[in-house]
């Protein structure tokens, strides 16, 4: 009767790994979770929407010989999130499509910006080929357009080309706060940007984890630019920069427990070092901190507790 916050299924977003292979493939560094085939993911959409998650967010698992240092893939217009995309849609499943928008997956060197002459992103470049990669998103169907790049001024540049070409109802849920983790580790081996990136550092573009000012300046920023939605990425080491922008700015919200603290938590679970009920606390903690929506691999599992809990 007095408890304070609840966690329920429409707080969950499920991310999923879409591969073109034709079986499934176990993600070692993240037991329990597997690349799905492009041939067997209207099944999956299926169940989520079964288990009443009310969104997906999907990310690519292409072949190394189709990365490139400028990351054409990501706008082909036949290419794999493309085709995911509309074939979801035609399906008119109850179940939101959200998509990434970023380079890593795409390009040789595993960076999600194209690299100048001397190994520094080049910002102004990379802008339009997220716009592009975007508006093949929009085309294809997709509900919310979710750039994780952390580019200075993608927002605004791909919400004025959506405008441009009537998506104007197409959402954008902005990274705006995407901190330059150690916890991110087993989604690069999921969608195999790791081996590109080799020792590189992603320091140049994702926040400094000791700041918390430049998150809420980076938040407004992306509200100014058109964000509908803003993302802080991973949840639980970052409960404060979730307070602060929910309590700053009321706008919708998410946080997203990222690879790594599912790793953490299911291998301590799995292992019996930790009961099961720590992954429902991890995320009423995430939920308690503003969180309106949380992305967390525990999504289907967490849905089907709640459904007989």
């Amino acid at each position: 009767m007095v408890r304070q916050n609840d966690l329920t299924v429409n707080d969950l977003v499920y991310p999923i790994f879409v591969t073109e292979e034709q079986n499934e493939s176990k993600i070692d560094s993240m037991p329990g979770i597997e690349r799905i085939p492009e041939r067997k993911i209207l099944r999956e959409i299926e169940e989520v929407e079964l288990m009443g998650i009310p969104a997906v967010a999907i990310f690519p698992v292409i072949s190394e010989k189709k990365k490139t240092a400028l990351g054409e893939e990501s706008f082909n217009s036949s290419g794999l999130i493309q085709r995911v995309v509309r074939e979801v849609k035609k399906r008119n499943y109850d179940v939101g499509v959200i998509t990434d928008v970023a380079l890593d997956p795409y390009t040789s060197h595993g960076q999600d910006g194209i690299l100048d002459d001397i190994g520094n992103i080049d910002n102004d470049e990379t802008l339009q080929v997220l716009t592009k990669q975007a508006l093949s998103h929009a085309e294809a169907g997709a509900d919310v357009i979710a750039p994780s790049d952390m580019m200075d001024g993608r927002i605004g540049a791909i919400r004025k080309e959506l405008e441009k070409q009537k998506f104007k109802n197409t959402k954008i849920l902005a990274y705006s706060a995407k901190y330059a983790s150690s916890f991110y580790g087993p989604f690069r081996d999921a969608v195999g940007s790791k081996l590109s990136l080799g020792g590189g550092s992603k320091e140049q573009y994702q926040m400094d984890p000791s700041n918390s000012d430049e998150a809420i300046n980076e938040v407004l920023l992306d509200i100014q630019e058109g964000a509908d939605m803003v993302m802080v990425k991973p949840g639980i080491p970052y409960l404060d920069i979730i307070y602060r922008i929910k309590q700053e700015f009321k706008i919708p919200t998410f946080a997203y427990q990222v690879s790594g603290e599912y790793s953490m938590l299911k291998g301590a679970v799995d292992q019996g070092w930790l009961p099961k009920n720590a992954i429902h606390e991890s995320l009423i903690a995430i939920k308690r901190s503003g969180a309106d929506g949380i992305l967390t691999y525990f999504a289907k599992e967490i849905a089907q507790d709640l459904s007989y809990g």
